[in-house]
Parts: C-alpha cells; sequence; structure tokens
C-alpha cells in the first residue's frame, strides 16, 4: 500500500470540512478528533442504533460514517449503512475508503496524530531527497 502523503491528508481533510453532511464517528474521542481538526458536523454514536438511524433520517439525506476501521468499526459501518440506507439516506464512502486505501489509522481519534505522522515522515524524505 502507498500511503497517503501530508498533503494528501490536508486535501482529504479540507474537501471533508467542505463536503457538507453529518460526520457519523463512534464516540466522544472521535468526535473531539474531528472537532480538532476543524470539522464541525459531527456526531457520535451515544443511544440505540436504532434511534440513532430514526434521528438521522428525519433530518439528513446524505452522511459520511467513519467509525474505527478495526473489527468492531467496520460491523458497526455495515449495520449502520445497512439501516441508514433502509431509511433512504445516502452514505458518501469515499472518505473511509481514502482512509482504508491510502492510511494505517485505525481509530478516528488517532487521525491528528496520525497526519503529523505523515508530516514528519514527508519532511525526512524530501531532506534525504535533497542530501
Amino acid at each position: 500500500m502507498m500511503e497517503a502523503t501530508a498533503e494528501e491528508l490536508y486535501d482529504w481533510l479540507r474537501e471533508l470540512r467542505a463536503s457538507g453532511p453529518l460526520i457519523i464517528v463512534e464516540g466522544m474521542k472521535d468526535r473531539h478528533a474531528l472537532l480538532q481538526l476543524g470539522i464541525r458536523k459531527v456526531m457520535h454514536l451515544n443511544k440505540p442504533l436504532y434511534q440513532i438511524v430514526e434521528e438521522i433520517a428525519e433530518r439528513e439525506k446524505d452522511v459520511v460514517i467513519l467509525t474505527d476501521l478495526d473489527a468492531k468499526g467496520k460491523q458497526l459501518y455495515g449495520k449502520l449503512k445497512k439501516d441508514l440506507v433502509a431509511h433512504g439516506v445516502k452514505v458518501d464512502r469515499h472518505f473511509r475508503e481514502f482512509l482504508q486505501r491510502k492510511t494505517k489509522v485505525s481509530h478516528i481519534e488517532g487521525l491528528e496524530t496520525y497526519i503529523r505522522h505523515q508530516e514528519d515522515k514527508d519532511e525526512k524524505e524530501e531532506e534525504e531527497n535533497h542530501a
């Protein structure tokens, strides 16, 4: 897998910020991490899934689901996606698929740290290329 550069990650963040739909994450730490990265329309799972799905279906047409990329998060993503689609809500997979294909992020709460590490890695590679 070719990992995303810090620049690609910042592009991904800018696109996510500009996209507009509600972003659903697992927990409070995940929500906080995205808020720290300037993403404002974030909801975490704090109720039974059926209640969350009903609430979202009442007020949203599109959502982005960024549950963790571990086994539990993938299972949760599948259930949420299936239930939301059944309620007429469109699920945008683009952002999640980027994380799966181009990063080693497993938990959304670690995204900010991951991006900082990529910046450091990119800088080091840049220095090595000019040495």
